[in-house]
């Protein structure tokens, strides 16, 4: 029996991908977590062999949360389940530990194909997200200023883009703001916006964030 940690903020998600796992026999459903905070936690008292991790969270989010996971001792497989597909997330997410990478669309069999991959100690991804990791890697393919991001640029990205400021940023990453304010410099620098508003516009125009309305 693999034991599997869900963590989404949405609760109507996590109890449809509950009720598909349980169906599909030989998963169990260890825990639910809404945060990437409490997934970090639930791994250090529940007997957990794969997170299916969403990305995008209020708090520290998918990206940090499996960073911080993957570093303790026997770490759970982490299979990102996200809507985003595009570049630099599943190459950064790869970087920082994650095993697998799904996109939410996926089906069942799929799902479970991939939680019994990465529980063999092997890599799963999502055929459309290998394509764009390859095709990324090609010189003169990508035109996406957000894959020269390093994964605590993405990180301190993705929590600007979710309205936490610099203090917030500073108590959840344990980073001095100085520092968090140095990362959000090289943000603008880098990107060639200068303020937290062009940033948002131009995440969205790339795919790397949705806008409000339409995140789910």
């Amino acid at each position: 029996m693999i034991n599997v940690l869900l963590v989404d903020d949405h609760e109507l998600v996590r109890t449809g991908i509950r009720r598909l796992l349980e169906d599909a026999g030989g998963i169990q459903v260890a825990g639910e977590c809404a945060s990437g905070e409490e997934a970090v936690r639930a791994v250090s008292r529940l007997p957990v062999d794969v997170v299916l991790m969403d990305l995008n969270m209020p708090g520290i989010g998918g990206l940090e949360a499996t960073r911080r996971i993957r570093l303790a001792q026997e770490a759970p497989q982490v299979i990102v389940l996200t809507v985003v597909a595009d570049e630099p997330y599943p190459t950064r997410l790869i970087e920082v530990g994650a095993s697998g990478y799904l996109t939410k669309d996926c089906g069942i069999d799929e799902m479970v194909r991939a939680i019994n991959t990465v529980h063999q100690g092997r890599r799963y991804l999502d055929p459309e997200v290998a394509q764009r990791i390859a095709m990324a890697s090609l010189p003169g393919e990508s035109a996406n200023p957000f894959e020269r991001l390093s994964s605590r640029e993405l990180q301190v990205l993705l929590m600007l883009t979710e309205g936490e400021s610099i203090q917030s940023i500073s108590d959840k990453l344990c980073l001095s703001p100085k520092t968090v304010s140095t990362y959000r410099h090289r943000l603008q620098e880098k990107l060639g916006v200068d303020n937290d508003m062009e940033l948002m516009r131009l995440a969205i125009q790339h795919g790397v964030v949705q806008a409000p309305l339409s995140r789910c």
